[in-house]
């Protein structure tokens, strides 16, 4: 079978070692995936515009606006340390 020795070969170059029963199911999964792609290959697609996604996409952007901050004595408070307005964590050397 010649996919096999394809999946052979690129398991050999990917350094993957596979079983002789592995080589049988990935060639057996490799042929179900590539008579799929023939069916879908011979689909009509005449008058089809292709597309990258089914669906409309549009980016949820958003404005990027100033807005109000958190007042730094709110957060800092719940800290074990702080010191100078900042958390005071422990060295890490």
């Amino acid at each position: 079978m010649p996919v096999e020795i394809d999946i052979a070969r690129v398991a050999h170059l990917a350094r993957i070692a596979l079983t002789p029963e592995e080589l049988e199911t990935y060639s057996a999964q490799l042929l179900d995936i590539l008579e799929h792609a023939e069916r879908v290959q011979a689909l009509p697609t005449e008058g089809v515009e292709p597309t990258s996604h089914p669906l409309a996409m549009v980016n949820g952007f958003r404005p990027d606006e100033i807005g109000p901050c958190l007042d730094p004595e709110s957060f800092l408070s719940q800290a074990p340390d702080t010191e100078d307005s900042r958390f005071r964590v422990p060295r890490i050397l």
